[in-house]
């Protein structure tokens, strides 16, 4: 076979992989446009009025060496408009001023903030998931627990609308989803495209129905349960080792049976995830790997997605010079990728002209994912909180995500 009918063989395939693409992004941005406003928006007018006492809620914030950042974390949650509300703030081996800063707050505040500190680890556990079973553990008679992060930002009326939401729908699992505090263009472009791509993961307008097994969401500034609930699901014991620990209790109330819920609420929840693109690069390169069960030719099928569904679009509307049949179906990836971001940035406020820095933006979560897993098998394992973890164990360990 000649090189002129390879190429042409090579063209022809490339042609009907791009309208196989546009097809699907056309099929998933429907989806979403008539998807995502079905969510619940918490700062609809119905929530306006929602009551400041409810349930009994306790708040969990662990930290490890974020001395920065967990006194404002822990303000705010003082400040909330919602009663009966007690915080455990856990100490995780912190060398830094993280446990002074969380005393002082908590000798002005005795009666809602409680600070726990935790100079050793135990075997087989992670930093995280045994500060949080620690600290849920010393209130066992909350009804309600919200897991979050150290450096996320809670606006007054945050909990007391979402309570309201928690209580109507009957939640078991609740998760306010978090908007990202923006400093850089990198930042947008990147976490932008992360956004758009994690709807072909999960479907938010899906997370209600209980057919819909495979849409489950778990984000670790926002993640809520009934107490009931998390005990049923065996709470964070159940994982010890589970680097992906919020979503790893989203499937295992999917797995239960039990209701969850999300719910957008712009800016109510917010956080600065890192500074700059290579920040989140830097961020996501410790837990990307785990998040594939540290399968590697699935992190490469990741990797081949991205090229497919991402990159060749916008190539094949450069080659579209010398090959006309590229650039419709080139044209209608765009336009259907357009759309996601538009019906995303409603809640998220990321612009939809991201959608141009899509290439740039796939091939930099490439980059993360092939450095992630790289990194991970140079290593032997992974480095979490500042404690390495052996892939052996990670790996024997492994959550319902696998």
């Amino acid at each position: 076979m000649t090189g002129s009918v390879i190429w042409h063989w090579v063209l022809r395939i490339w042609v009907i992989e791009a309208w196989v693409v546009a097809i699907l992004w056309l099929w998933r941005s429907i989806g979403a446009a008539y998807g995502l406003p079905k969510v619940t928006d918490l700062l609809g007018e119905e929530f306006e009025d929602a009551p400041a006492t409810g349930p009994s809620l306790t708040v969990v914030v662990p930290a490890l060496n974020e001395e920065a950042t967990v006194g404002e974390c822990l303000e705010r949650l003082l400040a909330q408009e919602y009663d009966p509300l007690r915080i455990v703030a856990v100490n995780d081996r912190s060398t830094d001023g993280t446990g002074t800063v969380m005393d002082a707050l908590a000798a002005k505040y005795p009666e809602r903030l409680r600070v726990v500190h935790i100079v050793e680890l135990p075997d087989g556990w992670l930093g995280k998931t045994h500060a949080m079973a620690t600290a849920a553990a010393l209130e066992p008679k909350s009804e309600y627990l919200l897991f979050t992060d150290a450096d996320v930002l809670f606006r007054k009326d945050a909990l007391r609308r979402t309570m309201k939401f928690v209580i109507e729908s009957d939640a078991d699992h609740m998760v306010t989803l978090p908007t990202m505090i923006l400093k850089r263009w990198d930042e947008a472009a990147l976490i932008g495209f992360f956004e758009v791509c994690s709807l072909w993961a999960a479907r938010p307008w899906k997370v209600a129905d209980p057919e819909a097994k495979r849409d489950a969401v778990g984000v670790g500034a926002f993640n809520l349960l009934r107490r009931s609930a998390y005990e049923q699901v065996g709470g964070y014991e159940a994982l010890r080792m589970e680097i992906i620990e919020d979503l790893g209790i989203a499937r295992r109330v999917r797995r239960a049976g039990l209701r969850q819920r999300v719910a957008f609420g712009r800016d109510l929840v917010s956080v600065h995830w890192a500074a700059g693109a290579m920040g989140v690069v830097d961020v996501l390169t410790k837990n990307m790997f785990s998040a594939f069960g540290f399968r590697m030719f699935v992190l490469l099928g990741a990797c081949g997605w991205l090229v497919g569904f991402c990159v060749l679009p916008a190539a094949g509307i450069a080659a579209s010079y010398w090959l006309l049949g590229l650039l419709l179906p080139g044209l209608l990836t765009i336009a259907a990728m357009t759309t996601v971001y538009l019906a995303m940035g409603k809640y998220s406020g990321i612009s939809a002209w991201n959608v141009l820095l899509t290439p740039f933006a796939a091939v930099l979560l490439m980059y993360t994912l092939l450095r992630s897993m790289v990194t991970t098998l140079r290593q032997g394992g992974v480095i979490w909180r500042e404690t390495f973890y052996p892939l052996k164990e990670q790996r024997r360990h492994l959550g319902p995500l696998w």
